[in-house]
């Protein structure tokens, strides 16, 4: 910031000094009228730099940013005529000695007519009042536009943080149920499941607080959840599963595959009737192609596991996370609930 500010500095001196200097630089090699400059070009170019920083500094913010528009144009227009009649003062006062022989000697033919030159003045006057005003206006419109983007990312990382503690409950809650289930048929397993969990939500704690984390860290964690589900069901239920090589080198947000796989295990395994999981992940570039397919059994109007949740969480973290980089789509076929979802990772 500090470093910014001089900069800024810097570049208005460089800038002024070269118009200061403008007239030699032009005129390179040529004699100049150090009294004529003093009077048409330094001492206008002065006045200018007043009116410049003046509203720069003050008026604009003061006045034309609090919508006093009167009182603004008020104030630059009082400010012009003093600085006309300041120029005309000076002219006549200090330097008619010096610009009257010269204009004697070209028998008035390079003094413009009086209102001619009063106009001109004025709008040359007007010229660093504009420019001003169309500098504090860029300047104000991107700090409002970096504020905004700032409030919206501030917004969007809340909101995340919300999913993502909305979303480490309800894992925890299924979890529970399943092994709760298993506690009276197989207390040894139950045991099993108890550390499998306490394993997978050290991991949900600790390891998924970052925007991106390796793929290869999911996967481990997907094929981990996917085990302890598989102690619950019962043989007539079928588990495949495939996920690419751990060694992938990409990243991607935590905790977007596990609400799918959860829902799998959750409406595709019956009690009474056979049924099949079949879980596919793969890579492409970088693009994460997710494919879960399932057996559909509804869940009854009386049962409370769950409150659909994790779809929902999990379709809002994609479009806050990947916008226009995702594809999720949900199909009932043939009773079979199928489950396609595509992410561009870059």
């Amino acid at each position: 910031m500090h470093k910014n500010k001089n900069i800024t500095v810097f570049s208005h001196v460089i800038a002024w000094i070269t118009l200061f200097c403008m007239p030699y630089l032009l005129s390179y090699g040529q004699e100049q009228d150090i009294y004529r400059l003093i009077a048409h070009f330094w001492i206008p170019l002065v006045f200018s730099a007043v009116i410049f920083y003046l509203n720069y500094f003050v008026l604009i913010d003061r006045f034309l940013f609090s919508k006093k528009m009167t009182v603004f144009i008020l104030l630059n227009t009082v400010l012009i005529i003093c600085f006309l009649v300041f120029k005309e003062f000076l002219e006549n006062t200090f330097l008619s000695e010096f610009l009257t022989p010269r204009l004697d000697a070209n028998k008035n033919n390079l003094r413009p007519p009086f209102k001619m030159a009063i106009y001109a003045q004025m709008l040359s006057y007007l010229a660093p009042l504009f420019f001003s005003i169309a500098i504090k206006t860029t300047k104000r419109w991107v700090q409002t536009e970096t504020e905004r983007k700032e409030a919206a990312n501030f917004k969007l990382k809340s909101e995340l943080q919300h999913l993502h503690y909305q979303l480490q409950p309800h894992f925890f809650f299924n979890s529970l149920n399943n092994i709760y289930a298993l506690v009276d048929i197989s207390p040894n397993q139950a045991k099993s499941s108890i550390h499998s969990l306490s394993k997978l939500m050290r991991y949900m704690l600790y390891e998924t607080n970052l925007e991106l984390i390796p793929l290869s860290k999911e996967i481990d964690f997907m094929e981990k959840y996917i085990e302890l589900m598989k102690l619950r069901v019962s043989d007539k239920t079928i588990v495949n599963s495939s996920f690419p090589s751990k060694s992938t080198s990409i990243q991607i947000a935590p905790l977007l595959f596990i609400s799918l796989i959860e829902n799998a295990f959750k409406h595709g395994v019956s009690a009474s009737q056979k049924s099949q999981i079949n879980i596919n992940m793969s890579c492409d570039d970088k693009t994460v192609l997710f494919n879960i397919e399932n057996h559909n059994f509804p869940k009854k109007a009386d049962d409370k596991s769950g409150s659909g949740i994790g779809l929902k969480n999990l379709e809002k973290r994609l479009q806050l996370l990947y916008p226009d980089k995702h594809n999720f789509k949900t199909i009932v076929k043939d009773e079979r609930f199928i489950v396609q979802l595509k992410i561009k990772t870059v």
